[in-house]
């Protein structure tokens, strides 16, 4: 099969899985693109929205239509690296034993991901870079695909940990879920009230996502859209001849290299999923926000300022 044609089987399946994921999910249409872009392009999600969105319903559902092994861990202040990535234990025979821990499955949710302190968000760090895990000096290679997909309450910050710029960067895209629309929460309302059990088809096999994936990497880039991408980039810095005066006044820190692999790897499949052989500009454009909002850190002046990512990264453009 040719590319063109692997292309054009990738839009049909995918639209398959949106009208799948639509059968449980009302609205969050948005936020359900960034999750499947995040997924083809190989890349992990932070969902950052207030309790009662359904973000492990969504999470579940998706699983379950591309047909992947999926677990859930409720990070809580007590929870201990090897509650994420497994322990070994001494069995019958005086060997030592490693049983595997949640982080081994192909879409992991890490619920509430900031309530667990540094030593155990740490724990994933080698699982989302490298699809490993070393345990007593031994390496565990991860099923692939591998998503790790965590949520946070931007609301409640009592006894919370934030997450250390390393480990924010190593999310593709942080997604913000909004309060859904009156008629959105009418239709939530009738499916949760009423006896209703909406099975999803499985649309995708963990096979067809890495040849799909592979397919995305395939796919080529012209030489301007790759320079307005790290230019892009370049400008979120304070320090860069480049930045404009919003973010030489708003700014304390830009964005990294791994945001330019990721703004051209989303814009890929964001101009796959629009029926397009290349991206463009404007592709870019589309998947920034979510690319760079967690990338570049704000200072005290923004807060006071009322100016938010959003608009610092629209400057951008």
């Amino acid at each position: 099969m040719s590319d063109v044609r692997s292309l054009q089987l990738l839009l049909k399946k995918y639209y398959a899985l949106k009208n799948e994921i639509s059968k449980v999910i009302v609205g969050q249409e948005i936020v359900i693109e960034q999750i499947l872009i995040s997924i083809f392009s190989g890349g992990h999600s932070l969902l950052v929205g207030v309790p009662g969105l359904a973000k492990t319903l969504m999470v579940n559902t998706i699983s379950n239509a591309l047909g992947l092994d999926f677990k859930r861990i409720q990070f809580t202040p007590d929870l201990m690296p090897s509650d994420i990535l497994g322990s070994e234990i001494l069995d019958h025979e005086r060997q030592f034993k490693f049983i595997k821990g949640p982080v081994f499955s192909n879409i992991l949710l890490a619920d509430e991901i900031n309530r667990t302190p540094p030593k155990t968000q740490s724990a994933l760090l080698e699982a989302m870079q490298e699809r490993s895990v070393t345990i007593g000096g031994k390496h565990y290679s991860l099923d692939s695909p591998y998503f790790v997909l965590a949520t946070q309450n931007p609301i409640e910050q009592e006894g919370t940990y934030p997450l250390p710029e390393a480990q924010l960067d190593r999310f593709m895209f942080s997604i913000n879920l909004q309060y859904p629309t009156f008629d959105e929460e009418v239709e939530v309302v009738k499916r949760t009230t009423s006896k209703s059990n909406s099975k999803v088809d499985i649309i995708f096999s963990a096979e067809e996502i890495l040849d799909f994936q592979k397919l995305i990497m395939k796919i080529p880039v012209a030489d301007n859209v790759i320079n307005y991408a790290v230019t892009m980039v370049g400008k979120s810095r304070p320090d860069s001849i480049g930045s404009n005066s919003i973010v030489k006044q708003y700014v304390d820190w830009g964005a990294g290299p791994r945001a330019s692999q990721n703004l051209i790897l989303a814009a890929k499949t964001f101009a796959v999923i629009n029926n397009k052989l290349s991206p463009d500009i404007e592709d870019v454009q589309a998947v920034a926000i979510g690319i760079l909002r967690h990338r570049i850190i704000k200072n005290y002046k923004a807060e006071s300022d009322g100016i938010s990512i959003e608009s610092i990264v629209e400057s951008l453009f």
